[in-house]
This record gives structure tokens, C-alpha cells and sequence, in this order.
């Protein structure tokens, strides 16, 4: 019989050799688990996209990430994700050719351009949607002996509008030291009807017309901030006003890029007090509601009209003559009611003429009938172009047997870096 060749040495040799493969084994294993899950990791920061795979909704607006973002935009995993194309709501109005509503369009009925290029419908509510009003009285010295009218007008077209619309109330009101007037958010936008009817009776006459300045507020204080999900885009302001400014620091261009960045339907209901103010500006600055223009809106005018004309010549409305006055106040109606048809026009709003403040409760309610036909729509540019330049907006319609005519908003300024 043979004898064993495996002696204590040679076993315990083994042993070692063994435990060392057993070792290398593992640390192999581990290499590898940790090679694949680096390779995984780099797997899943590569970029994605953004918004990329959202299906649209038959109602037009997106389904899947509650967050909306433009679709194409990449970014890593632990980013944070930075939606530099901000939505822009355009408020449309369609009748047939006889000038009647058509009230149940459909998203896809809707195509909408930026310069030309078509965009994809992000947001659509339909005329049922519930609307954000700010309500614009003007009670400046032209109106303020028929305060009774314009609360009377008012609380109609409150009434007119539906359970669920939200209504602010802005107005002018003298200031305490007797100087010129300034602007009064009398309430915030709340559907409370008790609320609304106790501002109107608390609103009173004002001494002088701090126009723009209201509509720069009502654009920073009141629609700053986003609108609510079921209102994006069904804002409006109705303004009650003969247009005439008289005591503001801003001027037109600054309320008009306000409300223009607001994408806020603008209405004007245009009361001609031109008469009146003109009886008014014959009489001496000392007397008792003489109408008078502040030092910026003085200025203002001499840009316009005299840009030459020395500047100190218009630092005193009171050191003119009157019918140097009364030609300054006839310019300044000219040019008011076409900063109302330009503001309405290129927000998607529409202009009301009133004769006189009787008039403004038909007029109110035919800014009701127009608010309640309104659609909204909301799209990201595909030109995320920082440039600070008008993009024009055209909005057409598709898919229907009827001659249509669309009146929308025409267009905004891009954001500038």
C-alpha cells in the first residue's frame, strides 16, 4: 500500500493558497459590483429632457409632471431645473361673421404663430373658466358730482359677472395734505359681493388723475404675482376713465409694458368729460375744482408735442393762459384715446365709448357679455431668445364650417438679460 504524500507541511500550504484564492475571489467580486454601479451612475446623469414626453390632454393642457416646463430643455440629475421660457397667456375672442360669440371651441380648434412659427398650446381654458377683474373707477374732478352713477354702473357689471370671477376695486382718492391725488386699491381680488358693495360706497372723488400710475400698480401689486391654475390667462382690467392723465409719476409706455408682461386683457370704457374739463380749465387755478396737470405730466406733454420748447416754460400749469390750457387739454384727449385703442388692441381687450356716465352702465354690461366669450390660451415660445424685441402673436382657427374672425392678443416684448 502506498503512503500519503500529503504531509502537515504541504497541508498547510494549501490551506493558504486556498483562503488566498477564496480572498481574491472576493475582492474581485467587489471590484466588479462597484465597476457596474459607476457605470450605472454615469449612465443616469446623462442629460434628459424636460417635459419632452408629456401627452396632451384633450382639454389642451399637458398630463404627467404637474411642474410645466417647455419641452427641449436638458438638464443633469441633481440640478436644479431652471425654466428660463416663461408661459405667455393670450386671451382670444372668436365671433362668426355676423359678430356673434362662438363659445364651445375646442383646444385643437386653435392654432396659434409667434412671428410666424407655430407654437404648441400648453394651457386652454374655455369660456367657462372663471375670470380675475380689476375694476378701474376713475373719480377724478371731471366725474366726482355723479359718484352716485359710476357706483350704480359698477355694481351692475359686478352683478353681470358669474359666481366664481374674483373683482379688485381700484380708485383714486385725495391725498391728506391736499396735494394731488394717488392711487387706492379699495379690495383685493375676492368673489365676497358684500365686500365689493362696501368698497364701492366707500369710494370717493380724488383731485386730479394719477392714471398710469393705477394701471402700473394694478400690473405689480395686484397681477404680480401668477395667476391660480384654473385663471392663468383670463385676467382683464376694466377701466372706467376719460384716459386723461393728470398727476402721475409713470407715463404710458411703462403702464403698457407692465400690463403687456402681465398678459392682461385690457377694457376701456371711455367717458368723454372733455367738455366738462375744458369749462373747468377757463377758470383761475385759485378756484374751488379747477383741473390742473402735474409737473410730469406737464413734461411729458412737452416730449411729445413741443420737444423743442424750453422746459421751463411747462413747470407751471397754473403761470398759462387758458386757452393755452384748453389746447393742451384737447391734445391730451387726442392722444388718450389713442393709447386706449392701442392698449386695448395689442392686450386682446376692446374700447367702449361712453357719451357720458349714464351711458357706462350699457357699456359695462357689454364688457361683461365680451368677458364671458373669452378663451385663453397659453403656450412656451420655442425661441427662448433673450433679446428684449416684439414677437408678434396670430391666433387662427380650424376645424369649424364658419367664417371666423379672432380678435387676440398681438403680441409682447421677450425678456431681456
Amino acid at each position: 500500500m502506498l503512503k500519503s504524500l500529503a504531509t502537515p507541511d504541504v497541508k498547510s500550504r494549501v490551506r493558504i493558497v486556498s483562503l488566498l484564492a477564496v480572498i481574491f475571489l472576493i475582492i474581485s467580486c467587489g471590484l466588479f459590483a462597484a465597476s457596474a454601479q459607476a457605470q450605472q451612475s454615469n449612465q443616469q446623469i446623462r442629460p434628459r429632457r424636460v417635459g419632452s414626453d408629456a401627452q396632451q390632454k384633450p382639454d389642451g393642457k399637458a398630463q404627467g409632471s404637474q411642474t410645466e416646463t417647455p419641452a427641449g430643455e436638458e438638464v443633469d440629475d441633481g440640478d436644479v431645473v431652471r425654466v428660463e421660457t416663461q408661459l405667455v397667456s393670450v386671451p382670444a375672442v372668436v365671433t362668426d361673421r355676423t359678430g356673434r360669440p362662438l363659445v364651445n371651441l375646442r383646444a385643437e380648434n386653435f392654432v396659434l404663430y409667434e412671428d410666424g412659427h407655430p407654437q404648441q398650446i400648453s394651457n386652454f381654458a374655455t369660456t367657462e373658466a372663471p375670470f380675475e377683474v380689476v375694476l378701474l373707477l376713475d373719480t377724478s374732478g371731471s366725474t366726482r358730482d355723479e359718484l352716485g352713477l359710476i357706483r350704480s354702473a359698477a355694481r351692475a357689471f359686478i352683478d353681470a359677472l358669474r359666481p366664481g370671477d374674483r373683482v379688485s376695486i381700484v380708485a383714486f382718492n385725495s391725498s391728506e395734505d391736499g396735494g394731488l391725488a394717488t392711487v387706492d386699491v379699495r379690495s383685493k381680488l375676492t368673489s365676497d359681493r358684500d365686500a365689493l358693495q362696501k368698497a364701492l360706497e366707500d369710494i370717493g372723488s380724488s383731485n386730479g388723475t394719477p392714471y398710469y400710475d393705477a394701471l402700473t400698480k394694478i400690473a405689480g401689486d395686484i397681477f404680480g404675482a401668477p395667476p391660480r391654475d384654473e385663471v392663468r390667462g383670463r385676467r382683464a382690467v376694466v377701466a372706467l376713465t376719460d384716459g386723461v392723465d393728470s398727476a402721475s409719476n409713470a407715463d404710458f409706455a411703462e403702464a403698457s409694458a407692465r400690463l403687456q408682461r402681465s398678459g392682461v386683457a385690457c377694457y376701456f370704457i371711455q367717458v368723454n368729460t372733455e367738455d366738462f374739463v375744458e369749462d373747468r380749465l377757463l377758470q383761475d387755478c385759485q378756484t374751488f375744482g379747477t383741473i390742473r396737470l402735474s409737473e410730469a405730466q406737464l413734461e411729458r406733454y412737452r416730449r411729445i408735442f413741443v420737444p423743442k420748447a424750453d422746459a421751463a416754460n411747462f413747470d407751471d400749469f397754473c403761470r398759462m393762459g387758458p386757452f393755452e390750457r384748453m389746447d393742451i387739454s384737447r391734445k391730451l384727449y387726442d392722444l388718450a384715446r389713442r393709447e386706449m385703442s392701442e392698449m386695448a388692441r395689442t392686450s386682446g381687450g376692446k374700447t367702449f365709448a361712453a357719451n357720458d356716465l349714464r351711458d357706462a352702465r350699457t357699456a359695462f354690461s357689454q364688457v361683461a357679455a365680451e368677458i364671458g366669450t373669452q378663451y385663453s390660451l397659453g403656450y412656451y415660445p420655442t425661441n427662448k431668445s433673450h433679446d428684449g424685441r416684439f414677437r408678434s402673436i396670430k391666433v387662427e382657427i380650424r376645424g369649424t364650417t364658419q367664417q371666423t374672425q379672432v380678435r387676440a392678443r398681438e403680441g409682447y416684448f421677450a425678456p431681456k438679460s
